[in-house]
């Protein structure tokens, strides 16, 4: 059996898009024969749900009525959803919305609905709609300029890294060779000490 899964209550904001969830589970592998119907039945009044959007490999949304035109196709039956979106919502919008899938030979199962509520935005949540929006504009910007100090702060810091390192491998050779002031450096000296020994032995020589 096919089995479908919506959200109970649903609400929307006036002037602004609200998307219904229907996800389903179907016993045989989808096909191209499977179907996706929404009906709609106002709040006010009306007791035989209208078709107001059909799929079947493609999309047919209502072309009268009052959702002509504010109806998209959000799901993929591939992955077992089959939501849709409505914008520009209404007042005139409140009701209940009822999703079936058939996957033949897998074509039955339970009405899912879902009632649809439009209210209005306080002033509270248009505030904080605005401070979001701020933010990001805010954020964004300054995550970027962050991140490219801190990319100069590290070439320039390798940079001085490697002029630190060659700076003590200078000041080494320096040191051994020969002195600040200009006397003798270690190896200078080794090497003058070994001449004046071998002159000290020569002499000793001739006096034996």
């Amino acid at each position: 059996a096919m089995d479908v899964t919506t959200d109970p209550e649903v609400t929307g904001y006036i002037g602004e898009q609200v998307e219904l969830k229907c996800t389903f589970r179907s016993s045989v592998p989808v096909s191209q024969k499977l179907t996706v119907t929404w009906f709609y039945r106002p709040q006010s009044g009306g007791t035989v749900p209208v078709e107001v959007f059909f799929y079947q490999s493609m999309v047919y949304p209502s072309q009268t009525g009052p959702f002509k035109d504010r109806i998209s196709w959000i799901g993929n039956v591939d992955k077992g959803d089959a939501s849709i979106a409505i914008k520009n919502l209404t007042v005139n919008d409140n009701g209940t919305f009822s999703c079936t899938v058939k996957n033949p030979p897998d074509v039955y199962s339970e009405l899912r609905t879902i009632i649809l509520t439009i209210t209005t935005r306080g002033k509270l949540g248009r505030w904080l709609s605005a401070v979001s929006v701020l933010s990001l504009l805010v954020l964004i910007p300054s995550l970027v300029v962050v991140t490219v100090m801190l990319v100069r702060m590290g070439r320039q810091f390798g940079i001085l890294e490697q002029k630190t390192k060659r700076y003590k491998k200078s000041s080494i050779e320096v040191s051994e060779n020969e002195d600040p002031d200009g006397k003798p450096g270690l190896t200078e000296k080794i090497c003058l000490c070994c001449v004046s020994c071998l002159e000290d032995s020569e002499d000793e020589d001739e006096f034996l």
